[in-house]
């Protein structure tokens, strides 16, 4: 019999368990889905909780609910692949074989990164969306801020969700204009981008909106450490930012396992042929979602689509 493995249970990995339980003979394959967490986030929620719109419970939910059936799932963290044996070893000291490998297996912020951000003001003026304890931590500590300047900085590119810090900075105009506190609160987006967005056309129109706003834009500001000590962003060629309160999105990287097994890029992302989502190294092994290194989005709705 054949082994089919898929490593990761996020949106990419689950979509395809699902896509191909059903029309893969039973008899022929045996799938295999390995994750390290039973809990699925709807990692697009994590907007909404700083501003009270969702709470923690709203975006969690059991990943076996989504699971389809006749497919072996295996609660793990994964110690390596190795893919020129065509296995992954677990942490629980399992070994998996496979014939064919989907890597799913996502990206996650990475703070340590930037010299400086989780000294000092970490989880106390410096806060981050992109996690649920990140998430719910600036929702408490914006129930009691009475105001100041707001900076929401993106360090570097790519991230999760290209559109999610200029989402997160039109609903806090919206939020402090309802908490009657707008003209207290001074907005700015802070990109190392060239504009307001990574495609022209929807940057214009997006920078207008800002303008519409009063958010005010810095571009071209490549974030090169934090002065926690003095509320001050500092970019790699000297220039500065102040803050009261930071709301940044770190760098974002692949899963550890990637950079453990070998087969990552310097921030752990798969080398994949954009055409086929096939490995470039490896003929057998297959990469989706923000595991891979295709030039685009890293975004469910891109999952959906590969």
């Amino acid at each position: 019999m054949k082994k089919l493995l898929i490593l990761g249970a996020g949106t990419a990995g689950t979509m395809m368990a699902n896509r191909l339980a059903p029309v893969l003979d039973k008899a022929e394959w045996h799938i295999t889905l390995v994750d390290q967490d039973e809990i699925h986030y709807y990692q697009p929620g994590f907007l909404f909780i700083p501003f009270g719109i969702y709470n923690r419970d709203d975006v969690i939910k059991p990943k076996r609910d989504f699971f389809p059936s006749g497919v072996e799932v295996i609660i793990s963290r994964i110690e390596i692949i190795e893919p020129n044996a065509n296995r992954v070893k677990l942490k629980n000291g399992k070994v998996l074989n496979y014939d064919l490998l989907i890597i799913a297996t996502g990206s996650n912020i990475h703070p340590e990164e930037t010299e400086g951000l989780v000294n000092g003001g970490w989880r106390q003026n410096i806060f981050d969306f992109y996690t649920p304890d990140g998430a719910v931590a600036l929702s408490q500590f914006l129930k009691y801020w009475e105001g100041g300047k707001l900076v929401m900085n993106i360090v570097e590119m790519p991230i999760k969700c290209p559109v999610a810090p200029l989402e997160f900075v039109f609903l806090a105009d919206w939020w402090f204009t309802e908490q009657g506190i707008r003209d207290k609160v001074d907005i700015e987006f802070v990109t190392p981008l060239s504009g307001a967005f990574t495609k022209p056309i929807a940057s214009k129109y997006l920078g207008g909106f800002l303008e519409q706003k009063n958010i005010r834009l810095r571009a071209d500001f490549n974030t090169g450490k934090v002065d926690s000590s003095r509320n001050k962003l500092i970019s790699w060629d000297g220039k500065e930012v102040d803050y009261d309160l930071l709301v940044i999105v770190p760098t974002v990287m692949g899963s550890e396992v990637i950079g453990r097994s070998g087969m990552g890029d310097d921030l752990n992302y798969v080398p994949t042929d954009p055409h086929t989502l096939e490995s470039k190294d490896y003929e057998n092994v297959f990469v989706l979602g923000d595991a891979t290194d295709a030039p685009t989005s890293k975004a469910g709705s891109v999952a959906h689509f590969e």
